[in-house]
């Protein structure tokens, strides 16, 4: 079986903010989904050490 990988940045709402937007994180997986897009893995993405967002990773059949 052979796939096919996605990654995907989602930036933080501000620099001070601690969060992401959900609402469109969200909908953004969703569309994924619906191309049969499977989410694997959600990691910190960081700039100099400080936590700047999320990386997704997400596979389907190639």
């Amino acid at each position: 079986m052979r796939w096919e990988y996605k990654t995907l940045s989602f930036k933080k709402r501000s620099f001070f903010s601690g969060s992401i937007d959900s609402a469109a994180f969200n909908q953004e997986l969703d569309a994924l989904g619906r191309d049969g897009w499977e989410l694997v893995s959600i990691c910190p993405n960081s700039f100099m050490g400080a936590p700047s967002g999320v990386v997704a990773v997400l596979k389907r059949h190639k």
